[in-house]
């Protein structure tokens, strides 16, 4: 027998390849509808916890329709910016679904961005106006850029309003992608001004055991739509449950981290956005009603942005081959 051997892609590799954010959303519009028809194998991503706001977890999927089966161990390291590290890091490893053997090991970092602002893009068709045009970013790093790009693509967007902690990275996060996606980006100092009056607002700040969450539900405007990427951080109770229409991107999950001590305040989530997909219709009844969703982020997602781009390197002969 041949010596085996698997496809290694480090970052530059990934981005390198490049998938576009539009087939990555269409994509990922699949996946959750496949979800929804209970056509994938994706258990809840268990987690370990070496350091306060800190977690190590393994996120599963198998899915049918692409034959693609894998696993994304990823970390989350909340205070890492002290130390000038990033906050997410890790690896997904794709298996070849005939004989199990891994097939390719690539850094996780780019996948895990564009997924999530696509991600945030399918729930957005689904739950937000069609006509909105105002954008809230909460949190300028990696995930509020690829949440912008990604919805620059789905709404005509007018205005965006961008909010950080640190104003400096606010400002370099505006200058950067305003002209790159033609649409006004204005930095602002006071977290109320990135939500008041927006139709999306996006938070993705760094999740932490403790939450002390700051955004009052009275910030939201009627025929509004938020997003959270940090569970439940930054979004206070009261706003989840002053919600018309509150959805997640899995049901199961959800339960599984309340049972670990997160969203503990958090009203009971019955939409799913996998079925809410699937159904192929809208849920929003009226123009004025406020729609939320809570995206954990869930391994289908990883796997299959993860086969688009081991694929596409092989196409394009991008990537080490290395012994096992």
């Amino acid at each position: 027998m041949g010596q085996k051997k698997f496809l290694y892609l480090s970052r530059r590799d990934v981005a390198d390849v490049d998938v576009p954010m539009k087939e990555i959303v269409a994509t990922l519009e699949t996946v959750f509808r496949e979800k929804g028809e209970g056509a994938l194998e994706m258990p809840p991503k268990p987690g370990l916890h070496p350091r306060p706001d800190a977690s190590i977890r393994a996120m599963l999927a198998y899915i049918p329709s692409m034959d693609a089966a894998g696993v994304k161990w990823i970390s989350g390291y909340g205070r890492n910016y002290i130390a000038g590290l990033p906050n997410i890091n890790g690896l997904i490893i794709l298996n070849d679904t005939e004989t199990g053997l891994p097939k390719v090991v690539m850094d996780c970092t780019w996948v895990t961005a564009k997924r999530t602002g696509a991600a945030t893009a399918v729930a957005a068709k689904h739950l937000a106006r069609r006509d909105s045009s105002s954008l809230g970013i909460v949190a300028c790093g990696a995930l509020g850029r690829t949440n912008l790009e990604a919805l620059a693509l789905s709404f005509k967007l007018e205005r965006v309003r961008a909010f950080d902690v640190d104003p400096a990275r606010a400002k370099a996060f505006a200058d950067e992608v305003g002209e790159r996606h033609g649409v006004e980006v204005q930095p602002v100092k006071h977290l109320r001004q990135a939500v008041e009056g927006m139709d999306i607002v996006v938070t993705s700040g760094p999740i932490v055991s403790e939450p002390r969450p700051p955004i009052d539900p009275a910030w939201m405007q009627a025929g509004s739509f938020g997003c959270a990427l940090d569970f439940d951080a930054m979004f206070q109770p009261g706003a989840f449950a002053a919600a018309d229409l509150l959805a997640t991107d899995d049901l199961q999950q959800l339960d599984y981290f309340r049972g670990t001590g997160y969203f503990r305040e958090t009203p009971e989530v019955k939409l799913d956005l996998g079925r809410l997909v699937a159904s192929g219709r809208r849920r929003r009844r009226r123009r004025e009603h406020r729609t939320m969703a809570i995206l954990l982020g869930i391994g289908a997602l990883d796997v299959a942005v993860g086969s688009l781009i081991y694929e596409r390197a092989r196409s394009l002969e991008i990537g080490t081959e290395l012994p096992f």
